[in-house]
């Protein structure tokens, strides 16, 4: 056998547990060795018979004297009982239903057990504890051999018919076999640095810990491994983007002065800093790989027209995608009001637009207003430079399928630059990584395109560093001026219906109010379904108003005309779920009424809070709870208390780790690595690792084990 093995060739396991296996991401015996415990259970304490106490779970060693089978008086429960002693006392023990212990336990086994004792019609008992035979030399080096109890015993993730008990007694043996096989991944230098166990170690005590330190210790390394190999392959990438050619961008200065100029409004200090640093990075000969932040209505949009018309004028291409189909033909109408402000150069500019579901696909060309064309003629548009921004959808680097039924549909030409210069993607972080890698690794002749990435999810800084460490930041960390504090509060149940009375008096003087629910469909009592929540508001809480609804269920068409209606003022009260969530702009909305807001991040209410108070006008979040939990009341008043996306985001982090952060998961880091992202001094020390071992070996000729870990770790992450 080697770690390549599959995992029904190991002894023990077979066809039967491959299955449940391959449920939890197990197939080979490598991945089954690196299969961590979730947390342990302490067994190590072992207490005297006579020492035990009633209604407390206990760990006790003992022999058994006498054991024996019964029925109860109906015939309907199998007991099997046992007397066992100590060199204190001695104890009944009952296990119910579970007939077969009558042959696996005889008299005079040494037991190890772990249960309560409770008091029964005549006697106090332990009831069904679990047990493992012990040696039958009892002495510390058989004491150590136990798996399952008398020790710091490893719970893991587990799937249907597949205990953590069975994990124990499969990993234990291979572990014995092959931990010291597995070659060292850590250079030594930085194992001694940071004070870090070897592989063999840390690989044992992570499974079968001697002490709860030890297994800290072990996560330790692991946990670091990880950040290190995240690190190493960023900066990597970075190098290499280094290394890449692209078109350099003199900045326009007086073009871009006289387009700040025509706008209706001042650019914030924040916008003025960060387009300077995107402008600078499109002059260089190397592709820019930079992450736009800032929260929700803080002129990312703006920035990014910016960074197009230096592209544009001179002679290349943009392409700007996003993650649905409202938010992209935002871009497309802000995009077009934006440029028609510029007259010096307008009419020469043409905006696409492509999305995978209409059947119509559009141009601006921006002197004569919109023009309708067919899908084949953007795409040769494009393809000859007739189009100089195309914004769209996943549609932009997805071949799109047409046909009335799956046996005719064939895929649809892709798109095609005739010099893209730039590429920007919006909310990046709701793309897959394959997705990104893919369509920045477009090449125009030799050429890659730069990158600009924008988000208005605040993320925290040791996601930044780990899994966007690659690109560079640019922050937007002020809003435009005149806008004022969404004021937020806390709804209980029995304030509900003056909310309801001043959402009211608000509609009626032209204001308009988001609702958003949870989940689509009710599948628990306490959450409000979108369904149901639409039929009570329309029915009987507002009937005065005009009320509609908003799913992901919704066909795109569909959304798209209820959102258009919205912003027409045609209804007063849109009950949705989180789609609203990002890129929808309604200057009319005032208030945001959040219920279940348990159910949601602190990141993510920040985000709802953001679709109102787009304008002049005060606008209000009220944020409607049933939990008397102490900790949502923590977090939502944290909301209240502060209005930074950034500062939220960390909370968030802290609260619920970072597999809620959109994206995190797709790298497919195990339990350890997401936990460790909490811990910034950790992150910032794996960097600095992964620093100095590139500076002193850039190829990592001196560490082909740790080349050949990178590779490994790369497809895993499934960028290159």
């Amino acid at each position: 056998m080697n770690f390549s093995t599959p995992v029904e060739k190991i002894p023990g396991i077979g066809l039967k547990y491959q299955k449940r296996l391959n449920r939890l991401g197990i197939k080979t015996l490598g991945e089954l060795l690196f299969y961590f415990p979730h947390h342990y259970g302490d067994f190590s304490k072992i207490t005297k018979i006579k020492e035990i106490k009633l209604n407390e779970r206990s760990c006790f060693k003992g022999k058994i004297l006498e054991i024996k089978q019964e029925r109860t008086w109906k015939r309907k429960i199998i007991l099997t009982k046992a007397i066992v002693e100590d060199d204190s006392g001695a104890i009944q023990v009952i296990w119910f239903n579970q007939p077969y212990l009558i042959k696996v336990l005889k008299k005079g086994d040494k037991l190890i057990m772990a249960g309560k004792i409770v008091l029964g019609d005549k006697q106090a008992y332990l009831s069904s504890p679990v047990y493992e035979k012990i040696p039958e030399t009892e002495d510390k080096i058989q004491d150590a051999k136990l798996t399952h109890l008398g020790r710091i015993v490893p719970v893991y993730s587990e799937t249907e018919g597949l205990s953590s008990r069975w994990l124990r007694y499969i990993l234990k043996p291979l572990l014995l076999r092959f931990k010291n096989k597995i070659p060292e991944t850590l250079p030594e230098i930085i194992r001694k640095k940071e004070q870090l166990l070897n592989l063999s170690s840390a690989l044992w005590q992570i499974h079968f810990p001697d002490s709860l330190k030890l297994a800290r210790a072990a996560q330790n390394r692991f946990s670091f491994e990880e950040l290190f190999f995240i690190s190493l392959f960023n900066l990597k990438r970075r190098a290499k983007m280094v290394k890449a050619k692209a078109q350099s961008f003199p900045i326009n200065v007086p073009l871009i002065q006289e387009f700040v100029k025509s706008l209706p409004f001042k650019l914030t200090s924040a916008q003025k800093k960060v387009s300077w640093q995107i402008l600078k990075d499109l002059e260089k000969p190397y592709p820019m790989n930079r992450l736009l932040q800032g929260d929700v209505g803080s002129g990312k949009t703006v920035v990014s027209a910016i960074a197009s018309i230096n592209v544009i004028k001179a002679g290349n291409q943009v392409a700007l995608m996003a993650p649905t189909e409202i938010l992209a033909k935002q871009h497309f109408q802000t995009f077009f009001q934006i440029f028609n402000q510029q007259r010096s150069f307008s009419s020469s500019v043409n905006i696409g637009f492509l999305t995978g579901n209409e059947d119509k696909f559009y141009s601006r060309k921006l002197k004569s207003g919109t023009i309708e064309i067919s899908r084949q003629k953007l795409l040769e548009k494009t393809k000859t430079g007739g189009i100089d921004i195309l914004i769209g959808t996943h549609a932009l680097i997805t071949p799109i399928k047409k046909g009335k039924s799956s046996s005719l549909r064939v895929l649809e030409n892709k798109v095609k630059f005739k010099n893209l210069g730039l590429i920007i993607i919006d909310e990046q972080h709701r793309f897959g990584v394959e997705q990104r890698a893919k369509l920045a690794g477009k090449k125009t002749n030799w050429k890659i395109p730069h990158l600009l990435s924008m988000t208005a999810t605040p993320i925290p800084r040791s996601l930044t560093l780990t899994i966007w460490g690659d690109l560079d930041l640019s922050i937007i960390d002020e809003l435009p001026k005149g806008r004022k504090k969404v004021i937020t509060e806390i709804v209980s149940p029995q304030k509900r219906e003056k909310v309801y009375q001043f959402a009211r008096s608000q509609a009626k003087n032209g204001r308009q109010i988001f609702v958003i629910c949870p989940r689509i469909e009710e599948k628990e009592d306490e959450v409000k379904s979108v369904e149901k929540e639409y039929k009570i508001l329309s029915e009987k809480v507002f009937p005065d108003l005009k009320v509609k609804m908003l799913h992901g269920k919704m066909t795109p068409k569909e959304k798209e005309g209820i959102m258009r209606e919205f912003k027409q003022k045609k209804f007063d009260i849109l009950v949705s779920t989180s789609v609203v969530e990002v890129g929808i702009d309604v200057k009319d909305a005032t208030i945001m009424i959040i219920e279940g807001t348990e159910r949601f991040g602190l990141a993510q209410l920040h985000q709802f809070r953001g679709r109102v108070g787009r304008s002049k006008k005060q606008s209000f979040c009220f944020l409607f709870t049933e939990s008397s939990s102490k900790k949502t009341k923590e977090r939502l008043k944290a909301l209240i208390n502060c209005n930074s996306g950034f500062e939220l985001s960390e909370m968030d982090l802290k609260i619920r780790g970072p597999g809620d952060f959109f994206g995190v998961k797709q790298w497919g880091l195990p339990d350890l690595a997401m936990s460790a992202l909490k811990n910034i001094k950790l992150v910032e020390k794996a960097r600095e690792a992964a620093k100095e071992i590139l500076k002193e070996d850039s190829e990592l000729r001196k560490y082909s084990t740790l080349k050949r870990r990178l590779e490994v770790f790369e497809e895993k992450v499934h960028l290159e």
